[in-house]
């Protein structure tokens, strides 16, 4: 049996499979071997969470068909296998391990059903949003509903202050989503601003979902900071990632129409780079953004943006800065005891850069 079946075999995740997939083309042969055990170990960890899912109770009512309408399509679930690997830096995995594994994945899908109301989106994954399905405000509280769930979860859990940096984490990242409103459509946002946007948009849960992991794997402090630090560069470097496939992705492969954050006004690293390099873009770019009506010009306009993405090495760049904030997640871990759970988060963050969706 080969490694990949060996992992599908268990009923892994996408995620893992992916995992073991990259080691094995990068030629890491011992961590592909490492990651097959950690399949294994992590089996019912992850069945657990996702049987969990899989049987939430929902209201029976609109708000819940319409919180169920994203969850029942699955993910990739990064956040709660970072929960499970954090947790097994420790004592193991355990019921407090699989509420803030749960949880994290319930903020995540709340912040979606709320974006994709915001971004007036159709679909995602490759499906109809759960907004074209059952209306816009049928979509917002539905995803406050999983955001009051999961904080449930987290106060059953009794984990040091994890709730309490959950509705710290949370807060945090309702400021970056309105410091990215703020700046919707303005072609002159500075860099400042969209990392200020990631960290605290993206970057803000996978910090608390690595610092709650390893609290509920009965890490002491200085261990569960650092993990922070490694959710926190790993949620940049991933979002720099997202934002450069919006741009040359593959449709296909990304399940989300090419060029969608760009014809929706947000200003993201890669745009920037290129708009600060070709500042004679920016006022066509401004005037189709302020008209999208006119889409013959709009889509004249974003061709010339995007070939400047590619000439002015803004791809070159994103991808330099996502691997440089990788490297300092793995730097993050060097404190933490050697195993195959940090190795397997090394590896998390290599795969995070190279992924194409």
């Amino acid at each position: 049996m080969t490694v990949i079946s060996a992992v599908k075999s268990v009923g892994s995740p996408e995620l893992l499979t992916k995992l073991v997939s990259f080691s094995n083309r990068q030629g890491l042969s011992e961590l592909a071997e490492r990651l097959q055990g950690l399949s294994g170990f992590l089996h019912n960890d992850l069945e657990q969470i996702e049987g969990t899912l899989r049987s939430l109770e929902l209201p029976d009512a609109l708000v819940g068909r319409t919180a169920g309408h994203l969850l029942k399509h699955g993910g990739k679930r990064l956040r709660p296998l970072c929960v499970a690997l954090a947790s097994h830096l420790g004592d193991g995995f355990n019921s407090g391990s699989a509420d803030i594994a749960v949880a994290v994945e319930l903020v995540h899908h709340a912040t979606l059903l709320h974006d994709d109301v915001v971004d007036l989106a159709d679909s995602r994954r490759g499906i109809s949003t759960a907004r074209t399905e059952y209306g816009n405000a049928a979509s917002i509280f539905a995803g406050d509903w999983l955001l009051i769930e999961a904080l449930r979860r987290v106060r059953r859990a009794e984990i040091g202050n994890a709730l309490g940096e959950l509705l710290e984490t949370i807060e945090e990242m309702i400021l970056a989503e309105s410091l990215q409103l703020e700046y919707r459509r303005r072609v002159d946002t500075p860099k400042e601003v969209y990392f200020r946007v990631a960290e605290g948009k993206t970057a803000a849960l996978f910090r608390w979902a690595m610092s709650a992991g390893g609290q509920a794997g009965g890490l002491l402090d200085g261990a569960c900071e650092a993990l922070g630090h490694y959710g926190l560069h790993l949620g940049v470097a991933f979002q720099l990632t997202d934002d450069l496939l919006d741009l040359v992705g593959d449709e296909a492969r990304t399940g989300k129409a090419l060029l969608t954050d760009l014809r929706d006004g947000m200003m993201t690293f890669p745009l920037i780079f290129a708009l600060d390099r070709r500042p004679e873009l920016r006022e066509p770019l401004a005037a189709v953004l302020a008209e999208p009506e006119n889409s013959d010009v709009a889509e004249e306009v974003f061709r010339t943006v995007v070939q400047a993405v590619h000439e002015t090495g803004a791809v070159d760049r994103s991808q330099e800065l996502a691997r440089y904030r990788s490297k300092q997640a793995m730097r993050s871990l060097e404190s933490l005891p050697d195993g195959v759970s940090r190795r397997a988060l090394m590896a998390v963050a290599k795969s995070t850069v190279r992924r194409n969706r």
